[in-house]
């Protein structure tokens, strides 16, 4: 097969609407697998991207790495998965396979850094293109198995969303016995309380108001607390053995790190644009620690998709058209969605 045209949504500019367009896939190599898209989610990170808040970026671009698809069309060496199979990709389609941390199954870590599933140059010297398209070709390893009992359309936030909050649970040993504590109630922090929940843990939301509060507890939090109200950080001091930090925004870290308990560790997986300034005292008191997470190596968000097959965990969903890209990108950054835009990729055709 030939380099293939297909349709797409795109970013023009930092500042423009996305618009219909049409994007080009690589031919399928030996260890290549062509994925016909079913559902892309949109991550607050794809707005960031094509908004240029990381840096500028290369248009136009299609964003989207939260996607799940049936493989139509594999390589002649593939061996991981056949067509027909269910299939999800994240936010990664490859890495130098051959540094220390590719090697020990962490390639999100690639110390070459690993190629991100859009605007990224990959190894043909191409610029990645995401998931708001109809088809996208990925090499075999990149590629996960979506198990049947997961929800086909609420499988693609968990490979940025799911797998963002699994794997800081998972390394730093979330489970029975541990009170962990998730800042912010949004599509990642939703994830994290029914996965923390799922392991065991005794789960409390820190989110700004009491809005989600029966939506938290009906995931399995066992609390729930407004950081609005300044009473809460002091209620909570020395509480908590592990604080996810799922936002984006700039918050107070000398605050939040107060309420871990000895040794306790706080993670931050939102990626906020500008510098999170604290005092390294806070740190001092409880032998607190302060750390960093992204996503998860092949293997463990498997681990993952796996996991949340059998515990029945799907993200909260809502399935919109193409042409609502736009719209769910305003209502994203309003805070008006529970939890997750998910975008109905037959809609693109």
């Amino acid at each position: 097969m030939n380099t293939t045209t297909v349709n797409a949504y795109a970013a023009t500019s930092a500042t423009e609407p996305l618009v219909r367009t049409t994007i080009e896939r690589r031919a399928v190599g030996a260890h290549d697998v062509l994925i016909e898209i079913a559902y892309s989610g949109i991550c607050h990170s794809d707005i960031h991207t094509v908004r240029g808040e990381w840096g500028p970026m290369p248009y136009p671009l299609t964003v989207g790495h939260e996607i799940v698809g049936v493989v139509t069309e594999v390589g002649t060496e593939v061996t991981l998965h056949r067509v027909g199979d269910r299939v999800g990709v994240g936010c990664m389609v490859n890495s130098c396979g051959a540094c220390a941390n590719c090697l020990a199954g962490v390639e999100q870590y690639c110390l070459k850094g690993n190629t991100g599933t859009y605007a990224a140059t990959d190894q043909d010297g191409t610029i990645t293109q995401g998931g708001y398209s109809t088809h996208i070709v990925v090499v075999e390893h990149f590629v996960l198995k979506v198990p049947e009992n997961i929800p086909y359309e609420a499988a693609a936030p968990l490979l940025c969303a799911g797998i963002t909050t699994y794997s800081p649970l998972a390394h730093w040993n979330a489970g029975p016995g541990k009170k962990v504590a998730v800042v912010g109630m949004g599509g990642l922090g939703h994830m994290a309380v029914k996965i923390a929940h799922a392991m065991g843990a005794e789960v409390t939301v820190l989110s700004q108001s009491l809005s989600k509060r029966d939506d938290g507890l009906r995931f399995g939090a066992d609390h729930y607390y407004a950081t609005s109200d300044s009473e809460t950080f002091t209620t909570l001091a020395n509480t908590f053995d592990l604080i996810i930090n799922t936002v984006s925004a700039k918050l107070e870290l000398d605050s939040y790190l107060s309420m871990l308990a000895l040794d306790g560790t706080m993670v931050n997986v939102g990626a906020p644009p500008e510098a999170l300034p604290l005092h390294v005292f806070t740190l001092f008191t409880n032998r607190r620690s302060f750390a960093g997470s992204t996503i998860g190596g092949i293997r463990e968000t498997q681990e993952m998709l796996d996991f949340c097959a059998e515990h029945n965990i799907a993200p909260e969903v809502e399935v919109i058209s193409a042409d609502g890209i736009n719209a769910a990108y305003e209502r994203v950054l309003s805070s008006d969605v529970r939890y997750r835009f998910v975008i109905d990729v037959a809609t693109l055709k």
